[in-house]
């Protein structure tokens, strides 16, 4: 697993569940040190013909690396792609992180009639007064010169909870989007934080349905945080790139299931410190004596017929 290195994590939630959708990982991109060894390695000519052969498997290997290794912004867009042609999620739009940020995504999302939103960097030019401005220069020209453009707005957060935040909300022009909606967030009344900078093609979204959307872009962390505490993400033993991914996969999915199965056990005096609210050891606990019951059951139907002790051994645990 350390030979490998996680790019994008894609997860689909509401205000009542996170599923991971996929994580996609692929070996570090060596091609510059690839590429060093290749040119220091390089001679006038070569004498034999294994030399040759082995020059020949080092320049092919590094030709193969160079093709199959994709940048974080195609395996986005090729995620949104299969996604949006499978059709599972038609209501669901997309927050995303300014890294992955391109035309190209934008254009894809707007083609299959959906909204996106992002952070955009400070540094990132928009039109402003007639002029091209950077974003936070037009921040700090508003904070001190027209602070009360700055509006308390209170958005839903999905965990239940409710935030006051200071928002300002526009739609501008910026370079090769285009119109689109920004958003310059501030997290204290007094303006004194840094902004956040966040960009949509929502046009006719307010302020407050854009936060709450880009709100929904911290579900990442909250199912990483948990899949490797307790699904065990980080711990796969394997070395094969697509067993890697079968792992990372199946950890997706045993975390799915977590959160819907009911948990038993909570009159047991194991669980008193929960008070009645039900844990993840409870869930796990509900799951193992679900799985357990299939195999006994399996076994009984074996020996039910006539399967000998041996026999069922072999089914269960072949040598």
């Amino acid at each position: 697993m350390s030979n490998y290195q996680t790019v994008v994590t894609a997860v689909i939630s509401n205000r009542e569940y996170i599923d991971g959708l996929d994580v996609v990982v692929q070996p570090p991109n060596w091609q510059e040190a690839e590429k060093a060894y290749l040119q220091m390695s390089a001679q006038q000519s070569y004498t034999e013909m294994t030399q040759v052969m082995a020059r020949l498997s080092e320049l092919i290997s590094y030709q193969s690396n160079r093709l199959e290794y994709r940048k974080r912004t195609e395996i986005v867009r090729d995620l949104v792609e299969q996604l949006e042609t499978e059709g599972q999620f038609p209501n669901a739009h997309y927050a995303f992180d300014n890294g992955v940020l391109t035309l190209e995504l934008t254009r894809l999302i707007e083609s299959k009639g959906k909204h996106w939103v992002s952070e955009i960097e400070s540094s990132r030019h928009i039109l402003w007064d007639n002029q091209w401005q950077r974003v936070d220069a037009v921040a700090t020209l508003l904070r001190s010169q027209h602070p009360q453009s700055f509006r308390a707005v209170t958005i839903a957060c999905r965990n239940g909870q409710s935030k006051t935040m200071w928002a300002f909300t526009k739609v501008i022009r910026l370079k090769r989007y285009g119109r689109k909606r920004l958003v310059i967030v501030h997290e204290q009344s007094d303006l004194g934080d840094a902004p956040r900078f966040l960009l949509t093609d929502a046009q006719h979204w307010e302020s407050t349905r854009i936060m709450e959307t880009w709100n929904y872009r911290w579900s990442c962390e909250v199912f990483h945080e948990f899949c490797k505490q307790v699904t065990g993400l980080e711990a796969a033993q394997v070395r094969n790139q697509q067993a890697v991914k079968r792992h990372l996969r199946l950890c997706c999915l045993a975390q799915s299931l977590l959160q819907r199965v009911t948990g038993s056990g909570g009159k047991s005096e194991s669980f008193s410190f929960a008070k009645g609210t039900q844990t993840i050891g409870q869930k796990l606990h509900s799951l193992s004596r679900e799985a357990l019951a299939q195999l006994l059951e399996l076994a009984h139907g074996l020996f039910a017929n006539g399967r000998s002790i041996a026999q069922v051994l072999e089914v269960l645990m072949p040598a």
